[in-house]
């Protein structure tokens, strides 16, 4: 699993940002702290607070300087339609192949939900140079990060 003070993994996926585009995470380094947020899946209530909530922040981590970027197994179809229902203005990151759920260690399987091989609800700050500055990763996929904790390490990043 990667953690503080390693390099974060590149990430080759698509981006759902109203659009479908192509995504490397490393174009994104260099413009100030980068929050990934890995979340297990679109239109469930935990991962609907969380990205609602990182929304209610957006304006502080902007006066940071940083971007947020949502990651799950989710289509970017399916992250577009999430983003509309909920007003998200920071883009998704889909990873429907894992690579970015396997890279980061985050795989889990939650078999009673049917959801297998999604990404356990978790949160990394990278610094310009790609560094982990910040990792949470929730014990059990239904708690939430500290925002104000999060908001500290991106400001700290």
């Amino acid at each position: 699993m990667v953690s503080t003070g390693d390099s974060a993994p590149d990430i080759s996926a698509t981006v759902a940002n109203g659009e479908v585009e192509a995504f490397e995470l490393s174009d994104h380094l260099g413009d100030g702290p980068v929050v990934l947020a890995f979340f297990p899946g679109a239109f469930t209530p935990p991962c609907s607070n969380e990205m609602v909530a990182l929304q209610e922040h957006l304006d502080d981590f902007e006066a940071a300087g940083a971007t947020i970027l949502g990651v799950s197994a989710d289509s970017a179809f399916s992250q577009n339609a999430f983003r509309e229902e909920h007003g998200l203005e920071f883009s998704l990151v889909s990873d429907m192949g894992r690579d970015a759920i396997d890279d980061y260690g985050v795989r889990i399987d939650i078999e009673d939900l049917g959801l297998l091989g999604v990404a356990n609800r978790s949160v990394f700050v990278l610094d310009d140079d790609g560094e982990v500055t910040y990792s949470w990763v929730a014990d059990d996929p239904t708690n939430e990060p500290d925002y104000e904790e999060l908001l500290d390490a991106a400001e700290s990043a």
